[in-house]
């Protein structure tokens, strides 16, 4: 976990689903372990795997702790504000916000438009002097690095000049005083990244989620606030930026009919616009305002509350048309080249891909299905993702479902008993060769042909498919401990796997250990016949026995009461 960028994984939520994966559009994403890493020079803070990850283990790096110790050391910090506020407060006069904002410990609350306005001021007075080529505007930092990584050959055209946030940054440390400090609020993340690059200006970069948990756990109520007026002055047109083409309605103040002036909004709309592009074949002057989320700024990933993109619109463009036009001279827009920091491509080694491919089991161009489940567009990508160690065999979902289909053969080749798994229409979706030997010859023939005799019918397989049919019916297991099948007698087990749907069923032929059993009970049954009659003849003769024993011992008992008593001298 780096705790440093913007964005991080709590590994421990990390449910190991590589949906971050899929919807990353530049592949910033490495798995280690099971586990998705965020690779940060790669990434370019746009914060979709943080809306996508279904665990909540993307997280958002909190600056909310160091905002409130800087209010704590500094009493001069000036709370920016992005304009975008309008979209997430609807209907709440902005003197109320600011004024709540204030509460928290703010010298004073402005508006990040006034830098929007600066910005368009410089531009347009570059663009009148424009030869034909290609502007892109540098707003959004999000297209910013995504162009400097990877559309290099782009980074040249983007506009010398920061972005309203920092132009305003200055203008606010030259109104306030150099040692001012300025807390940016806003729906972007990689404002962060602006940030954290380009010291000097705005000190730390917010979310309007952390302002939301900021006022709440401080209990202010921004509908009850004390009204409060933005300084040192309120913005006008520049409000219009956070909305699609709202930069261009900007420039247009300034009559610039020959300058092609072009929005386009949503990361995929914008590679659309620029892919195959060659500027050098534009014969005007070309404006490009380009912002990565759909919608532009009100469609940001740290937004309190997302809503349709006509439904933040309407609240930007209306609080644009209350505002009063002030006479602030613009500030000056910061003079600033964009170099290209190209990422290294993935390995393009033809040997080293076909030996990754070979590692996830795909030794010809048909096993090559392309099906996108581990996240990448094709099986070569994500060869490629495992020679540069972003990704892991086992993302590959039919890699683990053949590995994972070998070992239940190897179990179901290896077991003593006939094991059969069959469908709702009794069709065998796998079963193995002891099963075949158990159904007869014709089975056993069937199963040389096809091992796991996958499609082939049970009715005409078995007799005692019945049995099978009336689990998937009554979804109940059945059980016998010898069913006779035919001169086989069977231990019997069959039970649902899947309700209604898939059945499974263990044979095991007993017919020898039956007779075994049945010779060793006929032999016991003859000795015990045998030792009964023989204990029959015997109480038989000690009957007789007593009974001429009893005689005698009657006739000399009698015999001995006659005798006269002895007579001695």
């Amino acid at each position: 976990m780096n705790r440093l960028s913007p964005i991080y994984t709590e590994s421990t939520d990390c449910r190991d689903c590589y949906k971050c994966v899929r919807r990353c559009p530049v592949k910033a994403i490495k798995i280690e372990n099971q586990r998705a890493t965020v690779i940060a020079e790669r990434c370019i803070a746009c914060g979709i795997c943080v809306d996508t990850c279904p665990a909540g283990a993307k997280k958002v790096r909190s600056d909310l702790a160091r905002a409130k110790s800087l209010l704590e050391r500094n009493p001069n910090v000036i709370a920016s504000l992005a304009p975008s506020y309008a979209s997430e407060w609807p209907g709440l006069p902005p003197e109320r916000l600011a004024g709540a904002i204030k509460q928290l410990g703010f010298r004073a609350v402005s508006e990040t438009a006034l830098g929007a306005e600066a910005v368009s001021h410089a531009l347009a007075g570059a663009l009148k002097h424009a030869r034909p080529g290609l502007q892109i505007s540098t707003a959004c930092p999000v297209v910013v690095n995504h162009i400097r990584k990877y559309m290099p050959d782009f980074a040249p055209h983007l506009t010398p000049m920061l972005s309203p946030m920092q132009t305003h940054a200055q203008l606010l440390k030259q109104h306030y005083g150099a040692d001012c400090r300025v807390v940016f609020f806003g729906p972007c993340i990689a404002k962060k990244c602006e940030s954290d690059e380009l010291p000097g200006y705005t000190d730390l970069a917010l979310t309007f989620r952390n302002l939301f948990q900021w006022l709440e756990e401080e209990q202010i109520n921004p509908v009850e606030a004390e009204a409060c007026t933005f300084e040192p002055a309120s913005a006008a047109r520049g409000a219009l930026y956070p909305i699609i083409g709202g930069m261009c309605k900007t420039l247009e103040d300034y009559a610039l009919p020959q300058v092609e002036l072009l929005a386009a909004s949503g990361m995929d709309a914008i590679l659309q616009t620029l892919e195959n592009l060659d500027p050098a074949t534009l014969d005007a002057p070309v404006f490009l305002e380009a912002l990565a989320c759909a919608g532009g700024c009100i469609g940001g990933p740290q937004i309190n509350d997302r809503k349709p993109i006509l439904a933040g619109e309407l609240p930007v463009r209306k609080a644009v048309r209350a505002k009063r036009r002030e006479e602030y001279p613009p500030a000056d827009a910061i003079a600033f080249s964009f170099t290209a920091q190209p990422q290294h491509d993935e390995s393009q080694d033809e040997g080293l891909i076909r030996i990754a491919l070979q590692r996830v089991g795909k030794y010809k161009t048909e096993d090559e299905l392309n099906c996108g489940g581990c996240g990448y567009e094709s099986c070569r990508h994500f060869a490629q993702a495992l020679i540069s160690h972003k990704a892991e065999p086992d993302m590959c979902l039919s890699f683990l479902r053949k590995q994972t289909q070998k070992k239940a053969n190897a179990l179901l080749r290896c077991m003593p008993s006939g094991v059969v798994i069959v469908d709702e229409r009794l069709r065998i979706i796998e079963c193995n060769e002891n099963f075949a030997r158990i159904a007869g010859p014709d089975a056993v023939l069937a199963y040389t042909a096809r091992p796991g005799m996958e499609g082939a019918d049970l009715q005409k397989t078995i007799a005692i498919h019945p049995l099978f049919r009336q689990v998937l019916d009554d979804g109940q297991e059945y059980r016998s401990e010898a069913l006779r099948m035919n001169d086989r007698l069977l231990h019997v087990t069959v039970f649902p796997i899947e309700a209604g749907k898939t059945v499974g069923g263990i044979l095991l032929d007993v017919t020898q250990t039956e007779n075994r059993r049945e010779l060793i009970a006929q032999k016991a049954r003859a000795v015990i016949e045998k030792n009964m009659a023989t204990v029959q003849e015997i109480a038989c003769q000690l009957g007789e026995h007593m009974a001429d024993t009893e005689i005698l011992l009657r006739s000399i008992a009698d015999d001995y009461a006659d005798a006269p008593p002895p007579e001695y001298p």
